[in-house]
Order: structure tokens, then C-alpha cells, then sequence
């Protein structure tokens, strides 16, 4: 299929950047949505012109790393990540406008790459277990009801693309976040930092400078895995539980 892409370039973080127009022709339905900008970059490389700067890693839907807004959507037009999408998802003759996450808190660094090193202070700030919680077969020892050991897996599932933050109108990392706190909250082992994690948590993402979550359910809708809502109202919960026990000592 012949296709046109409107791709943003920039150069840093402090240019102010602009579409630009390619044709790429003989693309393969069969190829994935990176193999397409791999052909381009080649072919950008043998003129000498400077290759598209995007992220990718794994190529499998695993780390997270692929980060593209296409025609407006997240990943794309599917609930995938972008290295999950493929070609046979557009038409010969279309026109697809390619550009990086867009928020504050995720500076683009060249092209379609950005800075989502937001996301690891978050993670620093309380997204794990410190205290001694003993070895794997005392782990195996602990029973844990199967809706919840569900649950946190559901949770676990967040892969910290930062889809929900590029959907939301308010560039809001809450499902991000919730995802985290929930992951460890609903498990035993993470009961002992619960109230600090939370409250932890939170504060980081705020001083981001992420914005707030309005309940609209973009993020819950092209999370590539599927990461519920439901989870931002258990770290309310947890929130508001820690604030308020914190209050009255």
C-alpha cells in the first residue's frame, strides 16, 4: 500500500517543532506499525537525511516503550500497543498523522520521543515493598483469596506506556498510578507501607506536574492492557484512609 505520513520533527527539547510530509510506497499490511517507520527511516538514512527518532524496545507489547499518537488515538485505532499494530488496520491511500505523547510532564526529547522519567520518580517514591516479607516459599505459605490475587495481577498488568496520560484531556497519570499503589495494596505483603505509599505516590505525581483526573474514562479506554478505573477509587480509598489516620495522631 502507498500511504502519506505526517510525522512531528524536533530537533530538542527547546525547538518548537513541526509536521512534515512523507510518501512511503510498497508497504506490507503484514508489517507492524515500527517495521513501516523502520522502511522509512532506511529510506530517509540513503538520502542522507536524518532518521524519525522514536521509542521502542521489546516489539512484543511487553515493555512499554513505543509511544506514538496516531490519528489521534493513543497506540493508534486498536486497543494495542503500537508495536502490536499493524498495517492491515489502515488503507492504501490513507494519510496518518504520527506525533509523541503531548503533556507536561512527558517533555519530548526529539521527534516522537519523550521524557517519561516522570513516571520512575513515582515508582521511587513508594511503588514497592521495603520491609521484610521473608522468601518465596514463605510467599507460596500465605493464602490469598483468588478474586484478589486477580485483582492485583489485573493491576500488575500496567506496562507504563503512558497511553492513559496522552488520552486524558487533563494529561492525568492517575490509572498509572493507581495501578501501581493497587498492585501492592491488595496483597499482604504490601499492607505494612500501604498508608505511606499512597500518600507518597500521590505527592510525586502531583509534583510532576500531571493534572487531575475528571472521571471521563479516556485512560481506562485505550489502556493497551485493559487497566481499570476502578483501580483510581481503591487509591482514592487509600489516599483519603492515610490522610485521615495521619490527621488524628
Amino acid at each position: 500500500m502507498n500511504l502519506t505520513l505526517k510525522i512531528w520533527r524536533q530537533k530538542n527539547n527547546t525547538d518548537k517543532g513541526a509536521f512534515k510530509e512523507y510518501k512511503i510506497a510498497d508497504i506490507s499490511e503484514d508489517m507492524s506499525f515500527l517495521e513501516m517507520l523502520d522502511v522509512l527511516n532506511e529510506q530517509l538514512s540513503t538520502k542522507g537525511e536524518d532518521p524519525v527518532h522514536f521509542d521502542h524496545d521489546c516489539r512484543e507489547g511487553i515493555c512499554g516503550m513505543c509511544s506514538l499518537y496516531i490519528n489521534g488515538n493513543p497506540h493508534g485505532p486498536q486497543q494495542t500497543t503500537t508495536c502490536q499494530l499493524h498495517m492491515r488496520s489502515f488503507k492504501d491511500g490513507d494519510v496518518i498523522t504520527i506525533e509523541p505523547w503531548r503533556a507536561k510532564a512527558f517533555p519530548v526529547l526529539k521527534d516522537l520521543v519523550v521524557d517519561r522519567s516522570s513516571f520512575d520518580r513515582i515508582i521511587q517514591a513508594g511503588g514497592y515493598v521495603s520491609v521484610n516479607t521473608g522468601g518465596v516459599p514463605d510467599a507460596n505459605e500465605i493464602p490469598i483469596p483468588k478474586s484478589i490475587a486477580d485483582l492485583a495481577m489485573d493491576a500488575a498488568q500496567c506496562i507504563g506506556c503512558g497511553a492513559c496520560v496522552a488520552a486524558c484531556k487533563n494529561a492525568s497519570a492517575m490509572l498509572f498510578t493507581s495501578a501501581k499503589v493497587s498492585q501492592l495494596a491488595l496483597l499482604p505483603q504490601g499492607q505494612v507501607e500501604r498508608k505511606i505509599r499512597a500518600e507518597n505516590m500521590v505527592a510525586q505525581m502531583d509534583a510532576e506536574g500531571f493534572g487531575a483526573c475528571t472521571n471521563t474514562g479516556a485512560c481506562e479506554a485505550e489502556c493497551p492492557k485493559g487497566i481499570s478505573i476502578t483501580n483510581i477509587a481503591r487509591m482514592n480509598r487509600e489516599y483519603f484512609s492515610a490522610v485521615l489516620s495521619s490527621d488524628t495522631v
